[in-house]
C-alpha cells in the first residue's frame, strides 16, 4: 500500500504507536544521542557484535542478544542519556527504511503530536502519514493517530486531501477522541501486548504532547530535528 502513495517530494511521518515510534520519541526526549534503526534481526545482531547497545524485539519478545526491548519504559534517562542505540522492531524500523527515498522522514506519535503538526505546517511540503500497522495489516491505534494529525494539518488551511484513508482516519479520531484510552482497549495490538504482559505502556503511548522532540531520519540515524 505504501508504494502506491510514495513520492520523493513527500515528508513521510512514520507511525507505530504500539510501540516503536512512541519509544523513539521517548528515547530522544530522555537524551539518547542517536538511534540507529535497522530492519532485520541479522543487522541488529551484527551491531551488537560490534559493541553497540541494542534494543530489539520481534512479535513483542526481546531478542536473546538484545540489551532491552521495545517499551518506552526501557528508555529512562539514567539508562540512555548520551548513548547511541541500535533499534530494530517488527514493523516500525522497516517502514523508516522503506520511506528513506522521501524528502524527509520523521517519527510521529501522540507523545509529540502538537510539536510535529506545527513543524509540518511550517515545511510547505506534502505530507504522507505512513502507518506501520501490524505485519502489513490495518492497525486501529495508528489510524486513529493519523486522524488526530490530519485534523491539525487540515485545520491550518495549508493542506487538503481527497484521500478516503484520511477521511476514514478523521472519522475514527472523532469517535476515539472523547475517551482515547477507553477506545483503544479494542485495538488488536493492545490484546497482543496484554497476552504477553507487555501492555503496561498503553496509556502512556496515547498521552498527547509528552514531548516536543521530533525525530528525523538523517544519514542513517534518528536524531532530533534541529
Amino acid at each position: 500500500m505504501y508504494s502506491k502513495h510514495a513520492n520523493d517530494d513527500n515528508i513521510v511521518v512514520v507511525v507505530d504507536i504500539l510501540r516503536a515510534t512512541s519509544t523513539i520519541c521517548t528515547a530522544l526526549h530522555n537524551g539518547v544521542k542517536r538511534i540507529i534503526p535497522v530492519s532485520t534481526v541479522e543487522e541488529a545482531k551484527a551491531k551488537k557484535d560490534e559493541g553497540y547497545i541494542v534494543a530489539s524485539e520481534r512479535d513483542g519478545y526481546v531478542l536473546d542478544f538484545a540489551d532491552f526491548g521495545n517499551s518506552p519504559f526501557n528508555f529512562t534517562a539514567d539508562k540512555v542519556k548520551d548513548k547511541e542505540i541500535v533499534y530494530s522492531t517488527t514493523n516500525g524500523t522497516r517502514c523508516i527504511h522503506m520511506a528513506a527515498h522521501s524528502k524527509a522522514v520523521v517519527v510521529g506519535s501522540f507523545l509529540n503530536l502538537t510539536a510535529l503538526a506545527n513543524w509540518l505546517i511550517g515545511q510547505d511540503s506534502p505530507v504522507l502519514i505512513f502507518c506501520a500497522s501490524w505485519k502489513d495489516r490495518f492497525s486501529l491505534e495508528d489510524t486513529v493517530f493519523a486522524g488526530a494529525l490530519a485534523e491539525k494539518l487540515l485545520a491550518s488551511g495549508k493542506f487538503e486531501t481527497i484521500c478516503d484513508a484520511v477521511t476514514a482516519s478523521l472519522d475514527l479520531w472523532s469517535l476515539a477522541s472523547p475517551d482515547l484510552n477507553g477506545y483503544i482497549q479494542k485495538a488488536a495490538q493492545k490484546g497482543r501486548l496484554a497476552a504477553k504482559g507487555l501492555d503496561d505502556c498503553i496509556e502512556f503511548c496515547h498521552q498527547p504532547d509528552f514531548t516536543s522532540v521530533i525525530p528525523v531520519f538523517a544519514d542513517g540515524d534518528l536524531v532530533p530535528v534541529s
